[in-house]
């Protein structure tokens, strides 16, 4: 008997089993970590393909339906062009919405602060004028003092927004071939895999593909029906800014918890501005109606489905997206989050074909993914 296995004898079990795995998942998080950190440094890169992922992940049905009529590149084109056209005259209508509506507002808004100029100088609180002033006096001198600060911050701005059109293209580019030839692309990828296993990492990447298609579509209908509702109320109530405010809603629904509850505050805080306390009260119970109607009914029979991860992993999703990427990390957690479970599960299933229909049928009652699979999954 060697010295070493004599000292591993004189060593509890258990405390080589904690020894084990301990090293086994310090490897892992370091992998975990360098992972992140490039990751990090190549975000420019990473954050456009997650994007373009999840839009290929919406309108890849779309291009293989028009597919049956056309070859794939005008099929692409069709759906591109048709996608781009009903997007842009959406935001052309709401940025035309908010031109008429913001100078309503601005005049509200003034009214507002020569009110509370008055109730400072009439009220319980009696300053004077002179005070008032010298306090405008202070705010525009405190600017005027940090100019560099608001010129390096408008240069930063400026470089965010090259980025912003950079990513863009990016997105634009990287959709296009996703949907003209993703299958071609996950075959390729996944060709690195060892033979003995390639079979399940492509049946693991089509069930998370199949979660990714059902989060995007369950994430629209939750976000349409939000707008909807809120923006009716608000219009009803004549609300300024209804429609921009309802679109503001509809894009924070594809942050979970965290969007909803910006877009309801900005509703609140304009019905307040623009018709007082009141409309502010009744806006802020309506938009808790409608988050119950979202949280009690279509979160539980449209998103439940689509999404089969606990409440308590998408908070932790949530804030660590947020932490490592700020508000795009916060809106791509949860999607993440959601294919990563499912790819998993069929990984380390001891069968992964049954494990991938039972996950294709947990989301086909919904019509999330009523579409054949040959039509929707990359190819083994």
């Amino acid at each position: 008997m060697t010295i070493d296995s004599v000292a591993d004898q004189a060593v509890s079990p258990l405390v080589r089993k904690a020894a084990a795995w301990a090293w086994r998942l310090l490897v892992l998080g370091v992998a975990l970590l360098a992972l992140l950190w490039v990751a990090s440094k190549l975000m420019l890169i990473v954050v456009p393909v997650a994007l373009a992922s999840l839009l290929a992940a919406m309108l890849l049905p779309a291009v293989d339906l028009v597919q049956r009529r056309v070859p794939r590149g005008w099929a692409v084109a069709v759906v591109m062009l048709g996608a781009i056209a009903v997007v842009g005259g959406i935001l052309s209508f709401v940025v035309s919405q908010f031109v008429s509506g913001a100078p309503g507002l601005v005049e509200q808004v003034t009214r507002s602060v020569d009110g509370l100029r008055t109730w400072l100088i009439e009220g319980p609180v009696h300053l004077s004028r002179e005070q008032i002033d010298q306090a405008g006096d202070a705010v525009i001198k405190a600017l005027q003092e940090n100019q560099a600060k608001v010129t390096s911050g408008a240069l930063s701005t400026a470089g965010t927004v090259t980025e912003i059109v950079t990513g863009a293209v990016l997105v634009l580019f990287t959709l296009i071939f996703l949907l003209h030839g993703g299958r071609g692309i996950f075959a390729f990828v996944t060709s690195i895999f060892p033979v003995t296993v390639r079979d399940r990492v492509r049946d693991a990447g089509r069930a998370g593909f199949r979660t990714l298609t059902g989060y995007v579509r369950a994430t629209c209908l939750v976000a349409l029906v939000d707008a909807v509702g809120i923006g009716a109320g608000l219009a009803i109530m004549g609300v300024p800014l209804a429609l921009p405010l309802a679109s503001l809603v509809f894009l924070g629904a594809f942050v979970p918890l965290i969007g909803a509850v910006f877009a309801g505050g900005v509703a609140v805080i304009v019905a307040l501005i623009a018709k007082g306390w009141v409309y502010a009260l009744i806006t802020l119970g309506l938009i808790l109606a409608v988050q119950q109607l979202e949280s009690h009914v279509l979160q539980p029979l449209v998103m439940g489905r689509a999404v089969a991860v606990h409440p308590l992993a998408v908070v932790l999703a949530i804030a660590g997206g947020g932490v490592l990427a700020g508000i795009v990390g916060a809106l791509l957690a949860v999607p993440v989050v959601a294919v990563l479970n499912s790819a998993i599960r069929v990984l380390v299933a001891p069968d992964p074909g049954p494990e991938e229909q039972r996950i294709s049928a947990e989301l086909a009652p919904d019509g999330l993914t009523g579409d054949p699979p040959a039509a929707t999954d990359p190819p083994r």
